[in-house]
């Protein structure tokens, strides 16, 4: 585990039809999906949406040492890579190129700057 937690932001369009199927399945995560997440060292992990622009904000704390590798164990996780299919399919990425989740890069999620941070 790192000394320091490293903050990450990222966003995704939201289909707007799919807004009720979207907060219904994030209000019963599947075990295993969540079990993966906190063995891959993310903590803090909240999504916001903005009903006016359809943007998806995901923010999270990262504890570990070796994020690339802790990504590839997530991606590796086949309930991981059901679940992103599931949500994929309602989500537009703002990444040009980007594919999937799954697919990798370029990033299904854009990164966004941290720009201020009082901690």
């Amino acid at each position: 585990m790192s000394q320091t937690a490293r903050r990450f932001a990222q966003i995704v369009k939201l289909k707007p039809q799919y807004l009720a199927e979207y907060k219904q399945v994030h209000a019963r995560v599947w075990p295993d999906v969540l079990k993966q997440i906190q063995e891959c060292n993310i903590r803090d992990y909240s999504i916001f949406y903005d009903d006016q622009s359809h943007i998806l904000f995901a923010s999270f704390k990262y504890i570990g040492s070796d994020y690339s590798g802790d990504m590839e164990k997530m991606k590796a996780n086949p309930r991981v890579r059901e679940w992103w299919k599931m949500t994929d399919a309602w989500q537009e990425s703002l990444v040009p190129g980007a594919v999937s989740s799954e697919a990798g890069e370029p990033s299904w999620w854009k990164p966004v700057e941290e720009v201020f941070y009082q901690p």
